[in-house]
């Protein structure tokens, strides 16, 4: 069953009052308007199960137990970002020997051997990205449970860091094949990808899935209901 459109656009926002200590600011929650989070469309009188008229998407005031997905996800991606770097990523197979490379054992190689540019990248990329992700996730969960209200805007910047952060994600995967493409010498070397490549791989899929899991409206709902009970 389709709710009621409302004749505001997705591009015009709702009216709203400017936030000043004890006021009741007006939401969209709050005035019972829902935006379809496939097309956009903004609905209001919105019922449990109703879909969206326009591309029959089922609407949600805020995503269906977000929190708990988010945990979910987060927590698997910290259990396999051990593995992504302490087992090998690299086996080079040569005539006479072979070597198996970790993430920092490759980063620490290149810069030993004068490329401290690939070092830097593949530092940034490969250890401090996937940290920092996991790091600003695990913040912004634990000050939503928290209900704080703890510099709401820069928490809110940091969520748009790591969504934007999140459609590059598959960088850190393709430099870890270049790499490889790089230092294939066909007769003398032979480079395969190791154990390690495939945790890496789940760390960046796991973390992108619980930054698409994550309703960063939440952090806002918590801030207003620790307002509100300061009233």
């Amino acid at each position: 069953m389709p709710a009621t459109r409302t004749r505001q656009s997705a591009s015009q926002p709702v009216e709203a009052e400017s936030s000043v200590a004890g006021s009741r600011v007006k939401t969209a929650a709050r005035l019972g308007v829902v935006s379809c989070h496939h097309c956009a469309t903004l609905w209001k009188d919105v019922k449990a199960h109703d879909r969206c008229g326009r591309c029959g998407a089922r609407l949600h005031m805020r995503k269906p137990d977000s929190l708990n997905r988010t945990w979910a996800l987060l927590i698997a991606a910290c259990i396999m970002y051990v593995p992504a770097n302490m087992l090998p990523v690299m086996t080079t197979v040569s005539l006479f020997e072979e070597k198996q490379d970790t993430i920092m054992s490759g980063i620490i190689y290149f810069w030993v051997s004068g490329s401290w540019v690939l070092a830097l990248i593949v530092f940034i990329a490969s250890f401090l990205v996937p940290l920092f992700k996991l790091a600003v996730i695990i913040l912004l969960l634990i000050t939503i449970q928290r209900r704080s209200n703890w510099r709401l805007v820069q928490r809110a910047k940091l969520y748009r860091i790591v969504d934007i952060i999140g459609r590059w994600s598959m960088l850190d995967v393709f430099v870890v094949t270049l790499v490889t493409g790089l230092v294939q010498i066909e007769g003398f070397a032979v480079v395969h990808a190791g154990p390690g490549i495939a945790a890496f791989a789940a760390v960046v899929v796991l973390t992108m899935l619980a930054s698409i899991s994550f309703d960063p409206r939440l952090t806002w709902d918590a801030a207003e209901h620790e307002s509100g009970k300061q009233v």
